[in-house]
């Protein structure tokens, strides 16, 4: 067990088999729960959606939690460590981690007959649960942009990837942290609106 734990791809394909093996004793003890029908492919998408944003809003939160707090308490000497090795592969995961939320959501939406509906916030049809997951999608959309258009490029000025001048570096840090931030304030009420579209509405 030790030798699967201590290799991430070998435990991420033992907690696949792990999961292979619950949905056949849940489907072999009940007959239900692999259709293979419309409702079990939304499913799916919605399983993946959730992963995926555990992922992104995970990173999200450790970037404003441990890391940006932290920062200033590192010694100077070790904090290439963090900014040529740690965050870089922490950038990656957290916006691949979004657009594969935004793509899985966009998916589902669709799947379920209310991608429109919602992107008009339920304004066309009344329909409460429509404006909850439409506000949600809104703030996701604007939280990906963030992501995509004006974190990762001030990181990768940030980080030194595309080099810059000092002031543009430390310009281009303030920029990214500060979105981030913004990220983290919307994060908030986006998993309020997508969980509360699904149990209250």
């Amino acid at each position: 067990m030790g030798k699967i734990l201590a290799n991430l791809q070998s435990t991420v394909i033992a907690g696949c088999v792990i999961l292979v093996v619950m949905v056949a004793i849940v489907v072999g003890a009940h007959g239900e729960g692999l259709a293979l029908d419309h409702a079990w492919f939304a499913f799916l998408f919605r399983w993946l959606h959730v992963l995926s944003g555990v992922m992104w809003i995970g990173l999200l939160w450790y970037f404003n939690f441990v890391q940006i707090p932290s920062m200033p308490k590192i010694p100077d000497e070790q904090k290439p460590a963090i900014g040529k090795v740690i965050a870089p592969t922490a950038l990656w995961w957290f916006r691949w981690g979004a657009m594969a939320t935004i793509v899985t959501g966009l998916i589902l939406a669709a799947l379920n007959g209310y991608l429109l509906e919602s992107i008009l916030l339920g304004l066309t049809d009344g329909v409460p649960r429509h404006t909850a997951i439409g506000i949600g999608m809104w703030l996701g959309t604007i939280m990906w942009f963030n992501v995509w258009f004006v974190i990762w490029p001030n990181q990768k000025k940030a980080l030194g990837i595309v080099e810059v001048d000092a002031d543009s570096k430390a310009k281009a840090a303030r920029t990214a942290m500060l979105f981030s931030r913004t990220n983290t304030m919307l994060s908030i009420p986006m998993l309020y609106a997508m969980v509360s579209a699904q149990n209250i509405y």
